[in-house]
């Protein structure tokens, strides 16, 4: 290999790492919104927890506090603006499209991410309508698989959905960036706004969380059972 091939390489792997703790480091120079952020970020990395659940519990927690007396817990509200909430939860999901875009491979010997890796492409290939609808799409059907708020619709995934349809790394990051961008700051907007309403009125508040409970049940139970059916 050629030295400026090694260096190219090198690059690949190093500049996603340089690009998201050099942003988050400018950041947290100029605002202590970061720092506050930061716990929710690095819960971001753990499953199940997602987009759909890190912005709207990060903008619950921080600008409303949060109080369990039973175990005597206390979050102070914190000023902080949910918009910067849903474009720190993006940008993990742009840097980590970076990376895989770049070093697919060498991702796929990475401990841990590697075997998820290695599960969902082998999900992609025995399935024929987990990412069916998003083949003919191509670069719009990875905004959308992205944009939409379920579990695993993140820039992991999507990079990987994109490897198996076939698309070019630079759409497929491209796409993921939009898609990332977009659902963060609408899954923001109305979290922000459903939180807002609910504080003011509790017990509308209840009745629309049970109402999401109860939908939430009834979707898990029939896509369960449309799995056994499949079995």
């Amino acid at each position: 290999m050629k030295l400026s091939d090694r260096a190219m390489a090198l690059t690949k792997i190093f500049f996603p790492f340089v690009l998201g703790f050099g942003v988050f480091g400018i950041w947290s120079m100029f605002s202590n919104t970061i720092s506050i952020i930061w716990p929710l970020i690095a819960a971001y990395f753990f499953p199940p927890f997602g987009k759909e659940t890190i912005i709207p519990l990060g903008i619950g927690l921080l600008k409303n506090g949060l109080t369990v007396p039973i175990i005597n817990l206390h979050v102070a509200p914190v000023s902080v603006d949910p918009w910067s909430i849903a474009l720190s939860i993006a940008f993990v999901d742009i840097v980590v499209a970076l990376f895989l875009v770049w070093n697919y491979d060498l991702a796929k010997k990475i401990p841990i991410v590697g075997n998820f890796m290695e599960k969902v492409e082998r999900i992609g290939k025995k399935s024929e309508d987990k990412y069916s609808w998003i083949k003919p799409l191509r670069f719009i059907g990875i905004i959308l698989f992205v944009m939409v708020p379920f579990q695993g619709s993140g820039g992991l995934v999507g990079s990987i959905v994109g490897r198996l349809i076939g698309m070019k790394p630079v759409n497929t990051f491209i796409a993921i960036s939009i898609g990332a961008v977009t659902g963060c700051l609408l899954i923001a907007f109305f979290s922000d706004l459903i939180l807002s309403f609910v504080i003011k009125n509790v017990l509308i508040g209840l009745l629309v969380l049970i109402v999401i409970l109860v939908v939430g049940i009834m979707f898990w139970i029939s896509r369960k059972n449309k799995n056994n059916n499949k079995k």
